[in-house]
């Protein structure tokens, strides 16, 4: 058995490359960025007028002249005009060109036009005032974005700027999600008296999803043969393998004797944590051959094999703690760890590391934790009542204390 400390460095070990791949700039809001987004020419490419109203020299202004004859209109979209005589002004429009011989604009709401006359009714101006000034937000060739960014709504729209249709982005791993066990029938069924219906399965498709990595799913009966099979094959397409129970010390618990006979190899097998101590991580021994896209090919990485214990609980942290550090990692792209401060105190016995379930909540600009009491690491409703776990460390301790600050994982 090793340490949370130990498994989580293990795990970093063994992230994986997957590849790069274009997509549309549309199609990439939440996949991860893997080329830096230069600029295509000066941001703004042009002195920019900043609001609605009326361009001129503020010379003639500093000198006391408050009436300015009207030379003409500069349209957003239109060339750059020329204002001949510099002490008349131009009506102006937000997003034009700034016309040749202004410098600062005055908007609407301050000046009275009578007769082809602006008349400025404010007594103080600041020279360049309402100018978005050539290469302000960037010149041509700086970096805009930087590779291994998370893209979002606001990176689009600089896509859409510098005229980038397409994006390199961090290629999904090809996942496979299983659950195993007799007990469990599908969503839509009706179970016996000694039988549940799955869950846990779904539960991680929505983990993944959070991260925009599709995945497929399968279940498969306590038959080791078909087990064994099955896996067998699994191994040849996917990158990622996650397993929800039959790893811990049941009759029926086939994973761990089945992963050694495929010459997968184990990593670890069980952690010093509660909930999901028996919690087995390994790696492909050998590459194998995928079929992918149709055609068989060699695999360019090692399937990576996170097998979870069965009790809803332990499957759901162990996903937060450790397949998400395991991508983040694998992409390229920072882990951002978050804490807490307890809100009351913990008592604890075990010696063990303690994923708590609890209620997270602000206060005065501090994040705060309180415990959440469920029934056990079975307890599945008990997620939908806690925003996230807090992670109390293996110690000789027995009592957490009100007031210390411990990390904190979220799913809210």
């Amino acid at each position: 058995m090793i340490s949370v400390t130990e498994a989580r460095k293990f795990i970093l070990q063994n992230t994986q490359d997957f590849g790069t791949e274009e997509v549309p700039f549309l199609q990439s809001v939440g996949r991860i960025l893997k080329e830096d987004i230069l600029a295509d020419r000066d941001f703004p490419p042009f002195n920019r007028v900043a609001m609605d109203g009326i361009a001129i020299n503020y010379r003639f202004f500093n000198e006391g002249i408050r009436n300015f004859k009207i030379a003409g209109i500069q349209p957003a979209g239109s060339k750059q005009e020329t204002m001949k005589d510099a002490s008349n002004c131009y009506e102006v429009m937000t997003g034009a060109v700034l016309p040749n011989n202004c410098d600062t604009v005055i908007r609407y709401e301050d000046v009275t036009i009578n007769n082809g006359i602006a008349t400025i009714n404010v007594d103080k101006l600041n020279e360049g005032q309402n100018i978005h000034t050539k290469a302000k937000d960037g010149s041509l060739g700086d970096v805009l974005i930087k590779k291994n960014t998370l893209i979002s709504a606001a990176e689009i729209g600089v896509f859409a700027t510098v005229g980038k249709t397409t994006v390199k982005v961090a290629k999904l791993p090809k996942v496979m999600i299983v659950s195993t066990g007799d007990e469990l029938v599908g969503v839509e069924e009706n179970p016996e008296a000694h039988q549940i219906r799955r869950s846990n399965v779904f539960t991680l498709v929505s983990l993944l999803q959070k991260l925009n990595i599709p995945s497929e799913t399968a279940h498969i009966t306590d038959d080791k043969s078909i087990l064994k099979q099955k896996i067998a094959s699994f191994l040849q397409e996917f990158d990622v393998l996650l397993f929800s129970g039959a790893v811990s010390k049941g009759k029926f618990d086939y994973l761990p004797e089945i992963f050694e006979e495929l010459k997968v190899e184990k990593l670890f097998h069980k952690v010093t944590q509660r909930p999901g101590k028996p919690f087995w991580f390994g790696r492909e021994a050998s590459l194998g051959i995928s079929e992918r896209n149709g055609a068989a090919s060699p695999k360019n990485n090692k399937t990576i094999v996170f097998a979870f214990p069965g009790n809803p609980i332990s499957t759901y942290v162990n996903c937060l703690v450790y397949f998400y550090e395991w991508y983040h990692k694998s992409v390229g792209i920072d882990y951002k760890s978050q804490t807490a401060i307890l809100s009351e105190d913990v008592n604890f016995r075990p010696n063990l590391t303690y994923f708590l379930q609890v209620k997270l909540f602000n206060e005065n600009g501090i994040l705060k934790a309180t415990p959440i009491k469920g029934n056990g690491s079975g307890d599945l409703a008990s997620l939908v009542h806690a925003d996230g776990f807090i992670e109390l460390p293996k110690t000789e301790e027995l009592v957490f204390k009100k007031g210390n600050v411990f990390p904190v994982i979220s799913y809210r």
